[in-house]
């Protein structure tokens, strides 16, 4: 299903309200004035507030699912419906919301 391409001013959390940020913005592929991200680089989550027992805080999250028709670079591009997992916790991160002018596929 089509859905809004992410981009570095999405706000992502981890689902314990960490804030999480790409590593590597695609800085080849911009909206709103804003690099868009790709599948491959993970994200880092910072301030999550899960306790350290008896599972320790998210530290980073790398995607499974994204764009299968829009690529950059060679890697596709992330999306509002993408899925993740963070480390080591196992839990997704939560897109709570990004750009709402260009969708891809």
């Amino acid at each position: 299903m089509p859905g809004f391409l992410l981009h570095l001013g999405a706000t992502v959390t981890c689902m314990h309200a960490g804030l999480a940020q790409p590593t590597a913005p695609n800085p080849r592929v911009k909206v709103m004035g804003m690099p868009t991200v790709t599948m491959a680089p993970p994200y880092v989550v910072a301030g999550c507030t899960l306790a350290a027992i008896p599972s320790p805080p998210c530290v980073t999250a790398q995607w499974m699912t994204a764009a299968t028709r829009v690529t950059s670079m060679g890697q596709p591009l992330l999306l509002l419906d993408s899925q993740s997992t963070c480390v080591p916790t196992g839990t997704p991160l939560l897109i709570l919301s990004t750009q709402t002018r260009v969708t891809a596929m």
